[in-house]
């Protein structure tokens, strides 16, 4: 079998998962809108992505799907996490890493749904127009480790869209970024049978994300429900209020007893992380990978209560002098039993979603949309995460097929070893025409069904016919 039919067997596997969430002519026009994303060369519009399998006359159809077909986002994205856990479950030690964060997807229009402003200050071009138009995204997915000689890799799962309340389109209801986020995070627990790791950047280290996460309510510190509970890792301010555990009352012995006034919640207040050097604790060395190399740091760790977890969780704040950087590092992490080398490498991995970002804009076409009104727009979006991740998970078969060299390093970077994004999609395109002729045996799964006709145009035909 040559390569060209080993790559449509394999993609098309990966594919044959989403048929539960489809009706089957719905099921094919998808598999032809993922595939037409992996295979389009120029702008990512249905257009283009219909040119580049070679189906013209299957434009109306892919249109019809984007604006009116029966597609429920989030059974495809609970599809796409167990397609994940399937094919390649993302293990660090006991936990299941997923990462969280933002991107703007910019638009040059007001007209388009769900666009709002933004204040963009760019330190790099002055000229750059300080209040743009923009789609803002938060944005989900797994962070698969690497072994050693490889970074970790980031999976897209799941996206919401923010929507600002002062912006808000008619009939939608207003939820804030850390709802969002605090939102996908219980939605990938209940996918997966391992706890759950979640790693975000210190823009998301609130209360409303955290305290969810941690099962813990507003009030009191109560248990916010029967729901796992989900172990965070991030970065605090640098005036993080930090508190010893609060001890047990005892018997006081020659003092008059306190009467009245509400109980203690928190214990001894503790230096902040920029007062490091004020923790009486000893410096502890070691070495691990730290963005693609193998780095040396210092660091001290102690163990508190946090303001934003509440003074009934345990976490412990960790400050980090790595080798190459001048300024300490602050993270902290309710997961205890991770190593300080653990902590370190899983917070670095957290950059590989912003790699993800810059892939997602520059090869598969984020800010190359022209979806207008709400179903295109959110469908779009997740479409092109959605290819992202089935062509991650096909360079990982096609690897054990045809082992870890298929992609040789070119003559001007012989120190490549990660496959990017690019590299898979040239690989696509080497196949073209192979996958233009499978994917007649999919179009003819549509030509069981009576032509489509969108619904004003039907309206109009029994108009003229009365």
């Amino acid at each position: 079998m040559d390569d060209g039919k080993q790559l449509w067997t394999i993609w098309q596997r990966l594919l044959t998962t989403f048929v539960a969430v489809f009706t089957r002519p719905g099921w094919a026009r998808f598999v032809q809108w993922i595939t037409g994303t992996a295979l389009c060369a120029e702008e990512h519009t249905i257009t283009q992505e219909v040119t580049a399998l070679d189906a013209i006359d299957d434009w109306r159809n892919l249109e019809h799907l984007a604006e009116y077909g029966a597609i429920d986002e989030r059974a495809v994205e609970e599809m796409t996490m167990r397609l994940v856990e399937q094919e390649h479950p993302c293990r660090f030690g006991r936990y299941h890493p997923v990462a969280v964060d933002d991107t703007k997807e910019m638009r040059s229009s007001d007209k388009a749904w769900g666009v709002c402003t933004f204040k963009h200050v760019s330190p790099r071009n002055p000229k750059h127009p300080k209040l743009v138009r923009a789609h803002n995204w938060v944005i989900m997915g797994d962070l698969a480790p690497g072994d050693g000689q490889e970074p970790w890799t980031y999976l897209p799962t799941a996206s919401r869209l923010y929507l600002r309340k002062k912006q808000l389109p008619a009939g939608e209801s207003f939820r804030t970024k850390n709802e969002l986020a605090a939102q996908m995070l219980r939605q990938s627990d209940q996918v997966s049978p391992a706890p759950v790791l979640g790693i975000f950047d210190g823009g998301y280290a609130r209360a409303a994300v955290i305290r969810p996460c941690l099962n813990v309510s507003e009030a009191g510190g109560k248990k916010a429900g029967s729901d796992r509970r989900i172990e965070i890792l991030t970065r605090p301010r640098s005036d993080a209020r930090l508190y010893e555990p609060l001890k047990p009352p005892g018997k006081s012995k020659g003092k008059t007893k306190r009467k009245g006034g509400r109980p203690r919640k928190w214990g001894k207040r503790l230096p902040s992380p920029r007062q490091y050097t004020e923790w009486k604790r000893p410096w502890v060395k070691g070495k691990t990978w730290v963005y693609g190399q193998l780095r040396q740091f210092r660091c001290k760790s102690v163990e508190c209560r946090w303001a934003v977890s509440g003074p009934d969780t345990a976490v412990r704040a960790y400050v980090f002098e790595v080798e190459g950087y001048s300024r300490p590092w602050f993270i902290v992490t309710s997961a205890l039993d991770l190593s300080a080398e653990q902590v370190l490498e899983a917070y670095t991995a957290r950059f590989r979603q912003e790699d993800s970002i810059r892939d997602h804009k520059q090869r598969l076409g984020m800010e190359e949309v022209r979806a207008w009104t709400k179903a295109p727009v959110l469908r779009t979006f997740m479409v092109q995460q959605l290819c992202m991740t089935l062509m991650r998970l096909l360079q990982w078969e096609w690897a054990d097929r045809k082992g870890e060299d298929w992609c040789p390093a070119p003559p001007w970077n012989p120190h490549k070893t990660r496959v990017s994004i690019l590299d898979l999609r040239r690989l696509l395109w080497g196949h073209r025409k192979e996958f233009s002729q499978f994917m007649q045996g999919i179009h003819e799964v549509q030509k069981t069904v009576a032509p489509l006709r969108s619904p004003a145009k039907t309206a109009a035909g029994r108009r003229t016919k009365s």
